[in-house]
């Protein structure tokens, strides 16, 4: 006879994904180890470039082709390869697979390499475009458009290197392209600390960082293709099929994708005309809301699209359902305790994090308002992560970039009503509440297709949640000291209080939940 706990009806109709839970841990750790590592690299730089022309000169060049990466690699070419991927696996042999992986890498490179050599000869030009301010300092811009140079070939690197990792999450080897970032920091910290002293322009040394970090990467890769058997051998071949579908797809992924750039862009330009301080303001406030955001709902919606791509490619409609349902109680799990103490923590936090130097008591307290309005839509972030990939698993990225323009132009009215009375914060509100509706477009979208399906064991989860989130938000209150006394504490000291509150805080929210019933077994059933 058995000694496993009897489980209830519901729990054994819970949303059941194999490997999911571990899988999104294990790139959750993966992600929080290249923040921390992203850290320090800032620290280093700084300490060793602070924050004059060479340093200005770097950020430009970086941020450049960095731009681009985000664009097309993390995002328009992830969302369209890995559900074609995903799909070629599922119903084609594995010489189709690796004759796609083939076409893909010699078309995509092409392109890539042509691009790369444009910009590498245009670098004036890209230089006076993204920073036209630089025109005026000749040897700031000089200085920046040779950098350029150096580290514009990374989107072409970078870009590979996408591909190799959607190749690997696609079958479930998750935890080598989870990994890669950390490389990237790792190699700006090394050129910082041992090649700026063999350069004739210090700051030189940080470009030649990004290349190398750039074939890292991507080198990193490879050997577990090869285990794969699916290494590369590039064939361009525009005329093949699943080329073609993938063609198809990235148009509206690069549009959508760029409907959350100009967001931001339209954030910062709108910040720039408010008071000083407005801009840093934001920037400290969304550091803390990109944390939960970048570790936990990204990392689930990184490991349920290949996931959901194959359910959809063997029309398992029930299973594509229940594992869209099982990476939404996911996000509530994290995402709600997370946004409840952003929003009772938010002066305690800044605080901790940047009450040094020049950053002044006003400065928290202004920053805390931002940070309250951004963890209002910090379930909504999470949830959008979860939910687009309903879409993209089904080849369709046409949907979520119309939900996207009515969450764009919905975000530019409330950024002109809530500017007024609000100043900075009512900018993250209106990033919020446009969050959200973007949410709700996303998941109504899918419930009236019938992609998304609620499960049992709806009612008696979120009563667990709300006991649970309770306590958390009862232990906080009686924990935490007022906002003058971290204030005028020093940094050890505040260091030393928010690990307290942190750990309670976590370990009476895990409580909760094992005494209102919930089990890790629950949310990794097979």
């Amino acid at each position: 006879m058995s000694s496993e706990p009897e489980t209830t009806p519901e729990q054994k109709q819970l949303p059941k994904a194999p490997g999911l839970l571990r899988s999104s841990g294990l790139v959750g750790v993966m992600t929080m180890l290249s923040r921390v590592l992203g850290l320090v690299r800032d620290m280093v730089i700084a300490r060793y470039f602070g924050a004059g022309a060479g340093a200005d000169a770097f950020f430009v060049a970086f941020k450049i082709p960095n731009f681009l990466r985000r664009l097309f690699a993390e995002g328009a070419f992830s969302q369209a390869f890995v559900p074609v991927l995903s799909s070629y696996r599922e119903n084609q042999s594995l010489s189709d697979v690796q004759r796609l992986v083939n076409a893909v890498a010699g078309s995509l490179g092409l392109v890539l390499l042509g691009v790369t050599l444009v910009a590498i000869l245009g670098a004036p030009v890209l230089t006076a475009v993204f920073a036209p301010g630089f025109l005026d300092d000749d040897v700031k811009f000089a200085l920046t458009s040779d950098m350029l140079r150096i580290t514009f070939p990374y989107l072409l690197l970078i870009s590979l290197t996408a591909f190799a990792g959607g190749i690997l999450n696609s079958y479930d080897r998750f935890a080598v392209p989870a990994f890669t970032p950390v490389l990237l920091n790792l190699a700006m910290i090394a050129a910082a600390i041992w090649l700026t002293p063999l350069m004739d322009e210090p700051v030189m040394a940080l470009a030649w960082g990004v290349f190398i970090a750039g074939a890292l990467q991507l080198f990193f890769q490879l050997p577990f293709l090869m285990r794969l058997g699916l290494l590369p051998r590039p064939r361009v071949d525009y005329r093949h099929e699943g080329v073609s579908r993938i063609l198809k797809l990235m148009a509206p992924a690069l549009f959508g994708v760029s409907v959350s750039q100009i967001n931001l862009l339209l954030d910062t330009v709108l910040a720039s005309f408010l008071q000083t301080g407005s801009v840093s303001w934001l920037y400290y406030s969304d550091r803390l809301s990109e944390l939960p955001l970048g570790v936990f709902g990204i990392a689930i919606a990184t490991v349920i699209l290949p996931s959901l791509s194959r359910k959809h490619a063997a029309a398992s409609a029930d299973q594509f359902a229940a594992t869209l349902d099982w990476a939404v109680r996911a996000v509530l799990l994290i995402g709600l305790p997370a946004a409840l103490a952003l929003a009772l923590l938010a002066e305690p936090l800044i605080a901790t994090l940047f009450h040094y130097g020049a950053v002044t008591d006003r400065d928290v307290a202004m920053s805390a308002q931002s940070l309250r309005a951004y963890s209002a839509g910090l379930l909504a972030f999470m949830l959008i992560k979860v939910l687009a990939p309903g879409f993209f698993a089904r080849e369709d990225t046409k949907t979520p970039v119309k939900i996207g323009i009515i969450a764009m132009v919905a975000n530019m009215v409330f950024n002109l009503i809530l500017i007024f009375p609000l100043a900075h914060a009512g900018l993250a509100l209106a990033t919020s509440i446009s969050a959200w509706l973007n949410g709700y477009l996303l998941w109504r979208g899918l419930r009236k297709e019938g992609a998304w399906q609620s499960q049992p064991g709806w009612p008696r989860f979120l009563l667990q949640l709300l006991f649970a989130n309770g306590a958390l938000a009862a232990i906080i209150v009686w924990l935490n000291a007022p906002v003058s006394v971290w204030l005028a504490n020093g940094g050890y000291q505040r260091a030393a209080d928010m690990a307290l509150l942190v750990g309670a805080g976590v370990a009476v929210y895990f409580v909760a939940l094992a005494l209102g019933g919930v089990r890790v077994r629950h949310f990794r059933h097979r």
